[in-house]
């Protein structure tokens, strides 16, 4: 099993950056897939970003062109890179691990969690 902490999280205005970061423990990283999700208050999780073990970046069309999710295998952590940040964007963002080799979207094909982190951005 793989461990997920998130940390990076915080208030920042519109237009501005923050980097998460999410370290993993008890298996490297490069035996998953990665992903970012989030979630705002009174709504679903929903996708954000994910990076399959064979290292291919996909984004939800909400942040492409502006987030990018990378991964590095000496600190065993997954980054999630945010520029240009809008309100709409705040939410508590989450770290998530397959073992599947495949791209997934969905919240429920997950199997691991780390436990957010809160992402607000002012206008």
């Amino acid at each position: 099993q793989v461990q997920l902490v998130e940390h990076g999280g915080g208030l920042v205005q519109a237009g501005g950056s923050l980097r998460l970061s999410c370290a993993a423990s008890g298996r490297s990283v490069t035996t998953y897939g990665m992903a970012w999700f989030r979630q705002a208050p009174g709504k679903e999780r929903e996708f954000v970003a994910a990076l399959t073990r064979s290292d291919n970046a996909y984004y939800a069309d909400s942040v492409k062109g502006r987030f990018t999710i990378s991964r590095d295998n000496a600190k065993n952590t997954i980054y999630l890179q945010m520029t240009n940040l809008k309100p709409e964007d705040t939410a508590v963002y989450y770290c998530a691990a397959d073992t599947s080799i495949l791209l997934k979207r969905l919240s429920h094909e997950y199997d691991y969690w780390g436990q957010g982190t809160q992402v607000t951005v002012s206008s």
